[in-house]
């Protein structure tokens, strides 16, 4: 499996030859707009960390034949952009080319009570997890993880816990624009706590292709 993190929640999978496959190019993803030859673009949900309406039309336009997979709420805002998009959510699966994207969850991670609740869909590249910003199990064996590390829904414990409940092979930090001063020390901790579970933690240069 090929990837090429490009900033926040987006990297481009690439589990195949000719098959690459874009996850949620949000407002702090602008090497998005740069990236080519894309198969599909996976939305896990609104949230402008993830969807960014313009981002999203620049990826389009550089790449007219890739599809748009995402959930019903996505899909209110692309309609009204007049964005097509095939719907692929909990449970439902999609054959990309030979390549299987499967959709699992349905609920983000809380924020706080009085926020949301959103829609939020995860999604198995073939055995590449991507679970958006909810920490649900999905219905399959999973060898990478896209695991995110910071996050106004989350602590550093559920991602490391999250980690070794799923075993994977390696998995690599997404969901970390904001970290700035604290990156040093978060993914520090990640790295050592996952090393001790025997789990490789990968942390990606953006824009650079990468294989897992």
């Amino acid at each position: 499996m090929r990837i090429t993190k490009l900033g926040h929640s987006c990297f481009v999978a690439e589990p195949r030859e000719g098959v690459r496959v874009m996850t949620d190019p949000g407002a702090y993803s602008p090497l998005a707009c740069e990236a080519k030859n894309i198969s599909a673009v996976l939305i896990t949900h609104e949230h402008q960390d993830h969807m960014h309406i313009e981002t999203l039309k620049k990826v389009l336009g550089n790449n007219p034949e890739a599809i748009v997979i995402t959930n019903t709420e996505v899909s209110k805002h692309l309609e009204e952009a007049g964005i097509k998009y095939i719907k692929v959510e909990n449970g439902q699966k999609y054959d990309l080319k030979g390549v299987s994207v499967v959709g699992f969850g349905n609920t983000h991670a809380e924020i706080y009570p009085t926020i949301g609740p959103f829609q939020n869909t995860g999604y198995m590249i073939d055995d590449l997890c991507h679970p958006g910003d909810a920490l649900e199990i999905p219905n399959s064996g999973v060898g990478i993880i896209a695991l995110p590390i910071i996050g106004p829904w989350m602590r550093l414990k559920d991602a490391i816990d999250y980690a070794k409940t799923l075993k994977p092979k390696v998995v690599f930090p997404i969901h970390d624009a904001t970290l700035q001063d604290w990156a040093t020390f978060v993914s520090g901790t990640t790295e050592k706590l996952l090393k001790d579970a025997g789990i490789e933690f990968k942390k990606l240069e953006l824009g650079k292709e990468e294989d897992l």
